[in-house]
């Protein structure tokens, strides 16, 4: 089987008190890194110093475009830099650069893996446990296949995204972009990893939780009508719920 060649990408926005750490982290584990600034205030790349910045690839978006467009853009500049795969890490610390290892030594093909995180932590609120539960309930749905953090940021992606075709480019990207991955037959697959849960008082996130929460359902309400298609064409024994392979 042909190893996996993968570089760490840190989408990030208006994040300046931990994009640092965090790039420094997965330098210190040995890992080639693209930081990909989407139009933050303070251009992200001069946090850094002239030495830091020659071991880090920048893309700069002028104007925030959203997360999703964000990874597109780092997974672009992975291909060009020769690699087959990108590892999405978030800019605000809950990620560790230790667990990356996990996911790349279960990395053997053209698939999508995702950090399933453990949120069995005291800073988690339970708004986010049930929303996880939510979403991956759409997900097992629409996707077809088991998956069990559907809304972990923590994933490798095949550079065969960027054949994908993809509507969304803000936090809606995440959940369309694995259910055009399994449209096109191919597989995801879920390594379990430790997180940060950072406190309320130091957590940066710009997830809107009415507004990005509509965007992503929109995403499963546009698919839904396609999947009972299918769903009814398929003798009911087929169907993923009963289908353990």
């Amino acid at each position: 089987m042909k190893q996996c060649k993968v570089i760490l990408i840190i989408p990030t926005y208006n994040n300046p008190l931990t994009i640092r750490e965090v790039a420094l982290d997965v330098l210190a584990h040995d890992y080639e890194v693209i930081v990909v600034d989407d139009g933050s205030d303070v251009v992200i790349q001069t946090l850094f110093s002239e030495e830091e910045q020659k071991k880090i690839h920048f893309v700069r978006h002028e104007e925030n475009q959203g997360k999703g467009q964000a990874i597109v853009s780092g997974t672009a500049k992975a291909k060009a830099l020769g690699y087959t795969h990108a590892l999405s890490i978030d800019g605000d610390g809950q990620h560790l650069a230790s667990e990356a290892h996990l996911l790349i030594e279960a990395c053997i093909g053209d698939e999508i893996i995702i950090g399933a995180r453990n949120l069995d932590l005291k800073d988690v609120p339970l708004g986010s446990k049930f929303g996880r539960w939510f979403s991956n309930l759409w997900a097992c749905w629409d996707t077809g296949q088991v998956i069990n953090d559907s809304l972990s940021g923590y994933r490798i992606y095949p550079i065969s995204i960027l054949d994908l075709p993809i509507k969304t480019q803000r936090f809606d990207w995440e959940m369309e972009v694995l259910v055009r991955h399994a449209d096109a037959g191919k597989k995801i697959k879920e390594v379990a990893i430790e997180c940060y849960y950072p406190t309320a008082e130091e957590r940066v996130s710009h997830f809107r939780n009415f507004e990005d929460t509509m965007t992503i359902v929109w995403v499963h309400l546009q698919i839904l009508p396609f999947k009972w298609l299918k769903f009814l064409k398929q003798p009911f024994t087929k169907s993923f719920w009963f289908d353990k392979k």
